[in-house]
């Protein structure tokens, strides 16, 4: 048995690391653990949101069975248990230092300790109405979120630093099997940086790539995304700035992975502790014109996952796909804990380097779009189902950015995709229940005077 540490940041694209190629972002860290240990180079987040996804990975359920679809917490099923909980009671110490932002308050997930987790506040984002679609007021003003602050990572380093002082302090006197979680929230948006750091990347104001002009950007779905956010309103120097500060906090999250290295070696914890590094969901950045995430675009639903210890062999890198769910199961793998047989995912440790027949699931019923959304990948083809829209289907060997739909060219690889997807779940029974519990916290809402009515 080993111990094993999830250290979480917020919204970052992996390819936004040099350890996928990026050409000038600093990243040494993640290198440096990608050689120590194992890349898992497909890796998906549950949903491209903040409280779905890690409501997803607390839990151990999917998306549509927790409910947790938007990130509103009004009236939400709190009745899951944790991971932490569920370790907890089998003798494995659970910690979790940061950000919980799931379907339950902190002090009812149960893990053995929990430090520095806010207390959710109701009703957390009320701007989810699908039908019709809600418009952020002054939405596109998020776009002058970038620059210099002083105090731009206080927050993390707060958080960080906790964690390692319970290294220190608290993990070498325990006599049992210990996990920790590590919840940082930087290169989440705005993309403030401390001086340091913004003066790291003047390359970094660059536009991308591919921009409103592809095919993709003019799928419904999202142009809701650009309506909903006002982001085709964004300017040229807000893009610029907006993309030159992200660099800054992805290379501000590497240097916190330093740090948690050094700190395992020094303590001489390293060989009996394993580490992964991942992030709840990517960051579109500007390409197709649309920023954040909530799309089941790579760039929005793609995710770190990078491990190293004793369970994970040096330098490997693996092309199956792989999730959230795969990376909390890995705890449970490491610890000798039981998990429930009913909860998604496998241990990253017994996933084939090469597995063309493996399946992974994604879906969206969030803001910013008028219906949900389901994502397959199996190989190098991914399908997005829509319920509400064409539906796409990308062979991302050939096309890993996502240019081109050839769902009309290839029946029958997206009718074997779509059965994959129907062992899941139906996504028109599942899509019905969202639309039913989100019109439920709406009109909770409306009822609390919390929001206006849309008739």
């Amino acid at each position: 048995m080993s111990n094993f540490i999830v250290l979480m940041s917020d919204e970052h694209n992996p390819l936004y690391s040099s350890v996928f190629g990026h050409p000038f972002v600093q990243t040494p860290n993640m290198e440096r653990l990608a050689q120590q240990g194992t890349v898992y180079r497909n890796a998906y987040c549950p949903s491209p949101l903040c409280s779905p996804s890690r409501s997803a990975f607390v839990s151990g359920r999917r998306v549509h069975e927790v409910q947790a679809y938007s990130n509103c917490n009004v009236n939400l099923p709190n009745h899951f248990p944790s991971y932490g909980k569920v370790l907890k009671e089998q003798g494995v110490h659970s910690v979790h230092i940061g950000k919980t932002h799931v379907y339950a308050q902190p002090e009812e997930l149960d893990f053995s300790e929990i430090h520095l987790a806010k207390k959710g506040k109701q009703p957390g984002d009320i701007n989810f109405r699908r039908k019709p679609l809600a418009i952020r007021t002054n939405a596109a003003d998020r776009a002058f979120g970038f620059g210099v602050k002083e105090d731009a990572f206080e927050g993390d380093l707060k958080v960080m630093n906790t964690a390692l002082q319970w290294l220190e302090q608290t993990a070498p006197g325990l006599d049992q099997p210990w996990s920790l979680t590590i919840n940082l929230m930087n290169p989440h948006f705005p993309q403030w940086n401390t001086e340091e750091f913004w003066n790291l990347y003047p390359q970094g104001e660059d536009l991308p790539r591919y921009g409103s002009e592809q095919e993709s950007a003019d799928h419904p779905y999202a142009r809701d995304l650009r309506d909903h956010f006002e982001t085709d309103l964004f300017t040229e120097a807000q893009i610029r700035g907006l993309r030159r500060g992200y660099l800054g906090n992805v290379t501000f999250i590497d240097r916190q992975i330093g740090r948690l290295l050094d700190a395992l070696a020094e303590s001489g914890q390293a060989e009996m502790t394993n580490l992964v590094y991942t992030s709840d969901h990517g960051e579109m950045l500007g390409k197709f014109g649309q920023w954040w995430k909530c799309s089941l675009y790579e760039d929005s639903v793609r995710i770190p996952v990078f491990a190293a210890g004793p369970d994970f062999k040096a330098g490997i890198v693996v092309d199956t796909p792989v999730d959230l769910h795969d990376v909390q199961a890995s705890i449970f793998y490491a610890t000798g804990a039981n998990r429930p047989v009913d909860w998604a995912g496998q241990p990253l440790q017994e996933i084939a380097s090469f597995d063309p027949n493996r399946v992974v699931f994604s879906e969206y019923h969030g803001h910013g779009t008028r219906s949900g959304a389901y994502m397959i990948r199996k190989g190098e083809w991914k399908l997005i189902y829509y319920m509400e829209a064409p539906h796409q289907l990308f062979n991302l060997k050939e096309d890993p950015d996502e240019l081109s739909n050839v769902y009309a060219e290839y029946p029958d690889k997206a009718n074997e995709l779509e059965a994959e997807l129907r062992k899941v779940c139906s996504p028109e029974e599942e899509n019905q229940r969202a639309h039913h519990f989100q019109q439920e916290q709406l009109e909770w809402l409306e009822s609390n005077g919390l929001l206006k009515s849309a008739n």
